[in-house]
């Protein structure tokens, strides 16, 4: 398919939601930043073009000034807690996971407060209280004790259950294909699931739109799925690229 024709039902999706006067709310989370990489400048010049506001998720155990300097005037970006440093501690038989109930939920709840701080100092205008656990997974005896240590909302992957024990950020649709190429899906499958999520929205949730991207592993697919996708959405009238923070405070 051509680009003109793989993109023509979120045109038209977009193109109700305006005819309704409606406007639908995306945000952008970029997973595993530590050090400025060409890779993090190509995303970095890619959002910025467009105007994309860009959440980073940012392994604190593993990152440190390099990269605070290279963000520090950076103003559309903020900095989010990924984890502590992204570790497997779950068996082989499990699920990826470093958030998990493996070890003492003390030693658990320390890194993550301890990558709280560092974060927060290392970028003082950047940083947002939302923690993203790596692979989206954290053990839910845990969650109750993280707004005593400063944060304010959790990241993880799919639609948001309400009436949870603290606000969620998710994200929806995730460009790498993590069980096959280990690259960019197909243009045709992510936009399907964008329309996906969008027809939910215009029913009646009012849950944000999440992207998730991995700028680390990007191939040349995933970086021109989200050159289109900015190219399509980024000044479209029915879309809102929304900021971390401020989609904290809606």
């Amino acid at each position: 398919m051509s680009e003109g024709k793989s993109w023509e039902p979120l045109r038209r999706e977009l193109d109700r939601w305006q005819a309704a006067g409606r406007a639908a709310r995306f945000w952008l989370r970029d997973d595993d930043a530590v050090e400025p990489t060409p890779d993090l400048e190509t995303l970095l010049t890619l959002t910025g073009r467009y105007d994309i506001p860009l959440t980073l998720a940012v392994i604190p155990g593993l990152t440190g000034e390099t990269l605070a300097a290279r963000l520090a005037e950076e103003a559309s970006v903020a900095i989010a807690v990924h984890g502590w440093s992204h570790t497997n501690h779950a068996g082989r038989e499990r699920k990826k996971q470093e958030l998990g109930s493996e070890r003492p939920a003390d030693v658990v709840l320390g890194e993550l407060r301890d990558g709280f701080r560092l974060l927060q100092r290392l970028h003082p205008a950047r940083f947002v209280p939302i923690l993203v656990p790596p692979w989206n997974r954290i053990d839910a005896a845990l969650i109750p004790a993280l707004p005593a240590l400063g944060f304010a909302a959790l990241s993880v992957y799919g639609r948001a259950k309400r009436n949870g024990p603290m606000p969620l950020l998710n994200t929806h649709v995730d460009i790498i294909d993590w069980h096959g190429t280990r690259g960019g899906r197909s243009e045709e499958e992510l936009v399907a699931e964008l329309v996906a999520e969008l027809g939910d929205r215009f029913a009646g949730s009012d849950e944000p739109i999440g992207v998730l991207t991995h700028h680390l592993v990007h191939d040349a697919a995933a970086w021109d799925f989200l050159s289109a996708l900015f190219e399509q959405t980024g000044r479209h009238p029915a879309v809102r690229w929304s900021p971390a923070p401020a989609l904290l405070q809606a």
